[in-house]
């Protein structure tokens, strides 16, 4: 081992050594002095209440199952439809100016409208034209209105990822008579979706817990039957329990977006 191998990996053993610590130190102070508030003993009967987490825990982890659903149903429908937009506002023949246009005017509207409004303006509105069932239930078109708002921020990373792509690699595939349609397709998408790969891990993670917004409109998922549960016991515990569900799902996949995203800059470096 070389002397800079040693002292990188004395600078790394003392950096473990300090980050653990201080973790240390944090978690203490934590279980220390949080319980020495004087309302504590309130706070955790409302809202860590074993007893009542333990009764409604399975029936929340059923809830959860509507989520799943709806968020299996959304985000391929998102990939698709942020694709064509970003395709759309990237087209280069004059021909196809009407598209960009619509591709700028929709991204500009659903990502400036909360995600929340968007739901309400949807999931009422359409219903509200005396539609038969099931075309007026609350799933489709709230659904809709997710597809919609996060459809716009995926096209809007998938068009950073276009353009992230050396438009030399464009020319040189052009000056060997590819089409634009094929310079595309087997050229610049693959290296773009490529690159966006991590941003868009974010975006499916924030969907997951954005689903919930439904609940707003009708649909009983884990959200709303949490509700459901506190109205019943008179409890706020079922609400920590639906968080821990949250967690259990999202924490994995953020390590995996963070983990992608290291690995991509470790490959630029």
């Amino acid at each position: 081992m070389t002397r800079r191998q040693r002292y990188e990996a004395a600078q790394r053993r003392r950096s473990l050594i300090i980050a653990g610590i201080s973790t240390a130190l944090v978690i203490a102070a934590i279980v220390i002095f949080v319980p020495m508030a004087p309302g504590w003993e309130k706070v955790q009967r409302s809202f860590f209440n074993g007893g009542v987490l333990a009764d409604t825990f399975p029936k929340l982890l059923e809830a959860f199952k509507v989520n799943v659903m709806i968020f299996t149903l959304c985000a391929p429908a998102i990939a698709i439809l942020g694709l064509l937009i970003a395709l759309a506002r990237d087209a280069k023949s004059p021909a196809f100016f009407p598209l960009r246009i619509f591709g700028a005017a929709f991204t500009d509207v659903f990502r400036g409208v909360p995600v929340i409004l968007t739901v309400y303006l949807i999931g009422f509105g359409i219903p509200g034209l005396g539609l038969p069932r099931p075309y007026n239930s609350p799933y489709i078109w709230g659904s809709l209105a997710l597809i919609l708002t996060y459809s716009a921020y995926v096209a809007e990373i998938f068009r950073s990822g276009i353009e992230s792509v050396h438009h030399s690699q464009r020319s040189a595939a052009l000056s060997l008579g590819l089409s634009e349609r094929q310079v595309m397709r087997d050229v610049v998408l693959p290296q773009a979706v490529r690159n966006v790969v991590p941003s868009q891990m974010n975006m499916l993670i924030a969907l997951q817990k954005d689903v919930s917004l439904l609940s707003f409109i009708g649909p009983v998922e884990i959200f709303r039957q949490a509700g459901v549960f506190k109205s019943l016991t008179a409890n706020f515990t079922p609400y920590v329990g639906a968080a821990i569900i949250f967690l259990i799902v999202t924490i994995p996949a953020t390590r995996y977006a963070d983990y992608l995203m290291a690995k991509q800059q470790k490959a630029r470096s």
